[in-house]
């Protein structure tokens, strides 16, 4: 397992909170989220995800990954 944490910019609530969670919850590979304003730690599977992966994910929702 990999684990990252990602700075996200555009979150302000706990509805953009549930919306980033959603997102990043649907890629494949991914077994674990904790998301609050303004980041995400995420645990997934390097084999089946890549960082990436999960970064386009959350700026599909409609938020920005700095770093």
């Amino acid at each position: 397992m990999t684990e990252t944490t990602l700075k996200i910019e555009g979150m302000s609530c706990q509805h953009c909170v549930m919306r980033v969670k959603k997102a990043v919850d649907a890629v494949a590979g991914v077994t674990k989220s904790d998301v609050a304003v303004g980041s995400a730690t995420i645990q997934f599977d390097e084999s089946k995800a890549k960082k990436e992966d999960i970064k386009a994910a959350i700026e599909k929702a409609g938020y920005k990954v700095i770093s």
